[in-house]
């Protein structure tokens, strides 16, 4: 059984006992998410939602926060003696999921 979450903007495609990596979400680690945006539901039956399923919902434990490794963001502009470098570390949390119900 599978299903597709909405979360943080983007969609993850989601099974029990697998972790996912999502933007940072307001938990502390070892709490308990839900997440009532559930798109897509494939399990003995296929549930699609318009555009999300009723009653649906998935579970999941924090596993833990962090920052992505970082990113450099260079810009600058030929001739004209413009540069401007920035770095950028993303923060994430990592999530088991428990329970999808349909």
């Amino acid at each position: 059984m599978y299903a597709i979450i909405e979360t943080g903007g983007k969609q993850y495609k989601v099974e029990e006992g697998r972790e996912i990596v999502v933007e940072k979400l307001d938990a502390g680690e070892g709490e308990t998410v839900t997440f009532d945006k559930v798109l897509l539901v494939k399990g003995d039956s296929l549930k699609v939602g318009n555009p999300y399923v009723e009653g649906a919902k998935v579970t999941g434990k924090v596993e833990k926060h962090g920052r992505a490794k970082k990113i450099i963001v260079f810009k600058y502009k030929p001739k004209k003696n413009y540069r401007k470098k920035q770095g950028h570390r993303q923060p994430f949390t990592r999530i088991r999921i428990e329970k999808i119900e349909a």
